[in-house]
């Protein structure tokens, strides 16, 4: 018996040795990969949350490998595993718009006319993202701007594929509109906003009810660095900021891949630009284009990319890139002028700085009023890390502090 107990544990610790140094070898190579420049705001930080994110990634491969759940699955629930209790201002309830599950948040004092309606859409590469990991966020701007803010917990890929997570965001928005006067907002003041993916959904909401007559307008756009096109990943920010955490260009690509597809098989073709047609993306070179960046941003190591042909076969299964749901940076002109007043915030940081830059020039040419505040040391997913205890941003704040 004794002699079997060694054996355990003897077995038991070259197998948690193992995957320590398993975990800390991909951490390592996920090192080598990455790049935290000095401008970046509180670089300590930053590199900590990303040892964290590497970590629980690799443990979720680990776990992936041997049969107990996918990696997927395990980063969600490690995503969403944290509950906020009670918030003495705030009545929130969980409902259902359209089939949608939502959670609304309701300032508890009595307002004197209707208040400000916000629905909100959030981050995570279209993959990844709940209403539990915007939860703070959502709480924030609810409480600050004194709004009713209703967040969306669309579909997610790979198991739900384009355009799930659109329709839903789309559903809920228009069940919300219809509904309006039950949760006291003004019809005259409703506001679409979200981060990354969620920025996207929402750009593409906003399009998408821009036509519609028989609902009311949207006051406003909130979009916080945005991802908002497909068709050229070499453009100045995604070579800048290739290797910056918490969004490599790697993932920006494989993330887009896997809403469109739920696959990543043509992720090398996306990144080196060979997946449309040249004469495909010489008609969007007006609109999505390095000439359309203000030079400053082109200084720290910006190399012209040269423009590769592709296959049929590829661009096959990637032409729903083109289609301004997916990608709202390729709307045409005359729906663009339709659209609302916008707050467009990027970061220096970023890889998807230049989609927000160029989505920017695109509202402004078209007469739509933009109001865009540029971080300088922000990186990619830093307002969600506004109220992160002792791992919280200074930088998040004050973006944050700037979209209320």
């Amino acid at each position: 018996m004794a002699v079997v107990y060694t054996l355990l544990v003897l077995f038991l610790a070259v197998f948690v040795a193992g995957f320590i140094l398993l975990v800390m070898g991909a951490i390592n190579f996920d090192f080598s990969n990455s790049e935290i420049p000095p401008g970046v705001n509180q670089p300590v930080k930053l590199r900590i949350i990303h040892i964290i994110l590497i970590s629980r990634a690799v443990v979720g491969k680990i776990l992936e490998n041997i049969g107990i759940c996918s990696q997927v699955s395990f980063v969600r629930y490690m995503q969403g595993r944290k509950t906020l209790g009670v918030d003495p201002k705030l009545f929130i309830k969980d409902l259902w718009f359209e089939k949608v599950p939502v959670r609304i948040y309701q300032p508890n004092v009595p307002s004197a006319s209707q208040r400000r309606g916000v629905m909100f859409f959030h981050g995570g590469g279209w993959v990844f993202g709940s209403l539990e990991t915007h939860e703070k966020l959502c709480r924030s701007i609810a409480r600050e701007s004194e709004s009713v803010v209703v967040s969306v917990g669309y579909r997610l890929a790979p198991e739900h594929k384009y355009p799930a997570a659109y329709e839903d965001c789309l559903n809920a928005t228009i069940h919300f509109m219809k509904n309006i006067e039950l949760y006291g907002v003004d019809p005259a003041n409703l506001i679409v906003c979200g981060d990354s993916a969620g920025g996207n959904l929402a750009a593409a909401v906003s399009q998408t009810l821009a036509g519609r007559s028989d609902l009311p307008k949207l006051r406003a756009q909130i979009l916080i660095y945005p991802g908002l096109q497909a068709l050229d990943f070499n453009l100045p920010s995604y070579q800048q900021n290739r290797g910056v955490p918490l969004l490599f260009r790697e993932r920006a690509a494989f993330y887009m891949l896997q809403y469109l597809n739920g696959n990543a098989s043509n992720l090398e073709e996306v990144l080196e630009g060979s997946h449309i047609p040249i004469d495909i993306k010489l008609n969007y070179r007006k609109w999505v284009s390095p000439d359309n960046i203000p030079e400053k941003f082109k200084v720290r190591g910006y190399k012209p990319h040269v423009l590769l042909d592709c296959t049929t076969e590829v661009y096959e299964t990637v032409k729903r890139f083109c289609e301004p749901n997916l990608c709202p940076l390729l709307a045409e002109d005359a729906l663009i002028q339709q659209l609302p007043e916008t707050f467009m915030l990027t970061c220096e940081y970023d890889v998807l700085r230049d989609d927000g830059l160029l989505y920017k020039k695109r509202l402004e040419d078209n007469g739509v009023r933009v109001t865009w505040y540029h971080l300088e040391d922000g990186f990619h997913g830093i307002i969600n890390s506004f109220n992160n205890d002792w791992l919280s941003f200074s930088s998040g704040k004050r973006g944050l502090d700037n979209i209320m």
